[in-house]
């Protein structure tokens, strides 16, 4: 079943939110992406370690397990924000925040539109994991998580101050 999107009546007055504005969500949405971790790992936990669920010891499950977990926890997370974002939801952060994420026209976005922009989202984190072994071997891998921040920097030298997977997704994020 297919609904069409929602419109959203940006307010007036109300036009691309602040950068301040919008980095002071992200920690909040991380807040929520953590709750969101906790009971996807106390799901999987029994899939991940059964024997511990019998000898009630908790053990580190192999690198196959911890592997699937991360996937399970980052496709989550996508298609979670993808379909927040789409028909003009949005998530407990930016109703706080009052943000909300809008297509060009200042439109709600369609679902393809939103899981676009949930997927780009994940620029950083794939620049960082693809940087990591080069710069662990020249013994500066701890460095690699700085990669994570490309996309919000961006917004230091984009035109429009967007984010760089707001900028590749035709989006921007708007006070209302």
């Amino acid at each position: 079943m297919t609904t069409a999107p929602v419109p959203v009546q940006v307010p007036r007055g109300g036009g691309d939110a602040g950068l301040a504005r919008r980095l002071a969500a992200i920690p909040y949405e991380l807040l929520l992406l953590a709750a969101m971790a906790f009971v996807a790992g106390f799901v999987m936990l029994p899939f991940m370690s059964p024997q511990s669920a019998v000898r009630s010891e908790l053990t580190i499950p192999p690198l196959y397990g911890r592997t699937l977990m991360a996937c399970v926890l980052a496709g989550g997370a996508t298609l979670f924000y993808a379909w927040i974002w789409s028909g003009g939801r949005r998530s407990l952060p930016q109703k706080v925040w009052n943000l909300r994420v809008v297509d060009r026209a200042g439109g709600a976005l369609g679902w393809k539109q939103a899981l676009l922009r949930a997927l780009l989202v994940w620029i950083g984190p794939m620049l960082a994991l693809a940087a990591w072994p080069a710069m662990h071997a020249a013994g500066h891998g701890r460095y690699a998580a700085l990669f994570v921040a490309v996309a919000y920097v961006w917004a230091l030298v984009d035109r429009d101050r967007r984010f760089l997977h707001d900028r590749l997704a035709g989006t921007r994020i708007v006070a209302g």
